[in-house]
């Protein structure tokens, strides 16, 4: 049992502030000192924008695989949250004391740095006496707080912040911050904020390939056919076109986009053509609409997978953008860049210094 561990609740202000990823990197950073971690989420959000995609009950798994964990390492959710047990709280049939039952679980975990993530926000979970100072008091932890880079409401929040969640407040990590931005960003608001007592342990630049979705989750997020390149649905797109206008028009525009995915109607064979040509990595086709045989032919030299979906053009955008940024970090390519930004942006000595373990020496 870990019950002499530090433990360190990750948590944020917002959804999708990048915890997974947060923790991700510094599991590898502590695994570099030689610290050995655990990882446990005591409360899981089970409101799936995607219900069919088993992705999202497979984060614990890939996390705990990606890190080397062994099962006494890494646990499940302690709760997933859902409409069902809200209602069971709320109705008085669940008066189970989820304080004690996150001691035994957080105890369950071994590992001298244990990783928790903490829910969506700092509030959520409080019901169940689950929220993240509750977890934090709980368990005796430190808190780790992950924000998104807000220009003008961020020192608001994390002020806030401090006086919500007291002295366990470690420190912060501020995410998505523009790389021009990020000059000015540490000389003004991290300034202010150690001033303040609030640590920054790290400013993380936007970073294009965590953003980006694969074709394969795109695929699975619109239940669409595969009508050639299958092989290459590990591509990442960065960015989302529409083909509605004129082929010239077009053109301009696709050029201007870098790692795209074009929706286009299957009859639009010009637009099609055109997007081809340019920088795409993805063509989807709304309508259910087969293509010409010379699109396929073309997309297929190219290594250009082709997606063929039943919703129109409108919702198909919609799904995908809201895809952006939000999908699990299942894929090598985004692990490697995490490992990257992680190393060059986050001061894992001062966070190891305020838990008060011991760096490793380097030979």
């Amino acid at each position: 049992m870990a019950i002499s561990a530090k433990r360190l609740l990750i948590a944020s202000t917002e959804a999708y502030c990048g915890k997974s990823a947060t923790i991700l990197g510094l599991g590898y950073l502590a695994q570099s000192k030689e610290i050995s971690i655990g990882y446990g989420q005591p409360l899981a959000s089970d409101f799936k924008e995607n219900p069919g995609d088993p992705a999202a009950a497979e984060d614990t798994e890939f996390l705990a695989s990606t890190l080397g964990l062994s099962s006494s390492q890494a646990k499940s959710p302690l709760l997933s949250l859902n409409r069902n047990l809200i209602s069971q709280r709320l109705q008085g049939n669940d008066r189970q004391d989820y304080s004690s039952a996150v001691q035994e679980y957080a105890n369950q975990i071994s590992g001298d740095l244990i990783f928790l993530e903490g829910p969506s926000n700092l509030w959520e979970g409080s019901i169940f006496n689950l929220s993240v100072p509750e977890i934090a008091e709980s368990v005796n932890a430190s808190i780790l707080l992950v924000a998104h880079y807000h220009p003008h409401l961020l020192v608001g929040s994390l002020l806030t912040a401090k006086k919500f969640l007291g002295d366990r407040l470690l420190g912060i990590v501020i995410n998505d911050i523009p790389p021009e931005e990020l000059t000015i960003a540490s000389s003004t608001i991290k300034l202010y904020l150690e001033n303040q007592d609030i640590p920054v342990l790290g400013m993380i630049p936007k970073d294009r390939i965590l953003n980006s979705i694969s074709v394969k989750e795109i695929a699975n997020r619109l239940n669409a056919e595969v009508l050639c390149c299958a092989e290459h649905l590990d591509w990442m797109i960065e960015s989302l076109s529409i083909g509605a206008m004129n082929v010239n028009s077009a053109l301009g525009y696709f050029r201007q986009r870098e790692n795209m995915a074009v929706v286009t109607g299957g009859d639009r064979t010009e637009l099609q053509m055109a997007a081809l040509e340019t920088s795409t990595h993805c063509l989807i086709l709304t309508g259910r609409i087969p293509p010409k045989a010379l699109i396929i032919e073309r997309a297929e030299s190219l290594d250009i997978p082709v997606l063929s979906v039943d919703t129109d053009t409108l919702t198909t955008v919609e799904v995908v953008d809201n895809a952006f940024g939000k999908v699990p970090l299942h894929e090598v390519i985004k692990v490697k860049q995490i490992q990257r930004l992680m190393e060059q942006h986050f001061d894992i000595d001062r966070l190891l210094r305020h838990l008060g373990l011991e760096v490793a020496k380097s030979a």
